[in-house]
């Protein structure tokens, strides 16, 4: 049995934080699925990456640049169809799981980070252009986000909520999707097969902290955090009022671990995935680090483990005057731009 089956034995799916038409036709994506990858994450920088080397998308592009669109569209136009085949060879995963794997990731433009009713509609446009039941609609967790995910959710839509690095903003994040569950039952809607994944970025919480820790916290404030997340995940869906909802069709949001690629070089290139792995979780890494991980991972349940130190360590965190809230606005102010930036570099080959 491969490593990452052995974490699917925990309750866990691994899936790739990286996409690119050469990744898709030259097997390697398929190739990937048979070793036990369970899905695919993409975003702005990634496809920037793709577009800037890999030689798969010259033709297209060129063809593209004839035709009278936006950049925006020619992007879109490339994405989809990448995010289309990946659903594809996706496929069977996403069938032998139930629906809980094998679903591929597509982000609505940064700009619209601000405006619920524009994310909505690109949503809900890319959703019907894609037409693929394992897609996912990415979108990031502002107040914005998150009117919208409620509106999506009723929409029977699968998001996936990014950019969150605060346990009050997950705790947000869960009541909107129960509103939206909720406002889709008073329309007669089914509850059945709608996926959503609060995606909890792990490494930029520590490369933000440690310079300001002493060293026996340094690498530690990401990994207590998600486990307090983890434990507020079980306390809230083990309530009565989530329990009637799942007797309807719900399906409980899962905890997706995001930037889990150390930022430091002295951390083991596999902290943010051997120490996060347990029941209902993913976890989303980048080639970089899925290799390392097959090579000399870990697959134990270690998101339970060593609890009492992770609050220990949280407690000595806010004793040193980290608002740890605070910082989790900053870094998805910081995120948002990261992504914008992104996003105008990948259309500047478009123009």
């Amino acid at each position: 049995m491969g490593i990452l089956q052995e974490v699917k034995q925990h309750g866990q799916q691994i899936w790739l934080d990286n996409l690119s038409r050469s990744l898709i036709r030259s097997g390697g994506l398929a190739d990937l699925l048979r070793q036990g990858v369970g899905g695919v994450t993409s975003n702005p920088a990634i496809f920037e990456k793709a577009f800037a080397s890999d030689a798969c998308y010259a033709e297209a592009v060129a063809q593209l640049k004839q035709r009278d669109l936006s950049p925006k569209a020619r992007y879109e136009t490339l994405a989809v169809a990448d995010v289309q085949a990946a659903c594809d060879v996706c496929l069977a995963e996403y069938e032998a799981s139930g629906g809980s794997g094998g679903l591929v990731s597509l982000e609505v433009a940064p700009e619209l980070a601000h405006d619920a009713g524009g994310t909505v509609a690109e949503a809900k446009r890319l959703w019907a252009w894609i037409k693929r039941p394992n897609a996912m609609i990415k979108v990031p967790a502002t107040d914005a986000g998150l009117t919208a995910l409620t509106f999506l959710v009723a929409e029977g839509i699968n998001v996936n909520l990014t950019l969150l690095f605060s346990r009050r903003r997950v705790r947000a994040a869960y009541a909107a999707y129960a509103e939206g569950l909720q406002a889709r039952l008073r329309a007669g809607g089914s509850l059945a097969g709608i996926q959503v994944v609060a995606s909890f970025f792990i490494s930029r919480i520590d490369a933000a902290l440690d310079a300001t820790l002493p060293a026996h916290l340094q690498g530690k404030t990401a990994i207590a955090l998600a486990k307090a997340a983890y434990r507020d995940w079980q306390q809230v869906f083990s309530a009565p009022d989530w329990l009637a909802l799942q007797q309807q069709g719900a399906q409980v949001p899962r905890l997706l671990w995001a930037s889990t690629g150390v930022k430091n070089p002295a951390y083991p290139d596999t902290l943010y995935v051997d120490s996060l792995i347990g029941m209902q979780t993913v976890n989303t890494v980048p080639e970089a680090t899925l290799k390392a991980f097959l090579a000399h991972g870990r697959a134990e349940a270690g998101l339970v483990q060593s609890v009492a130190e992770a609050e220990a360590v949280l407690a000595e965190v806010a004793a040193l005057g980290v608002d740890v809230e605070v910082l989790a606005a900053r870094l998805q102010d910081d995120g948002l731009q990261q992504f914008a930036a992104a996003f105008e570099r990948l259309l500047a080959p478009l123009v």
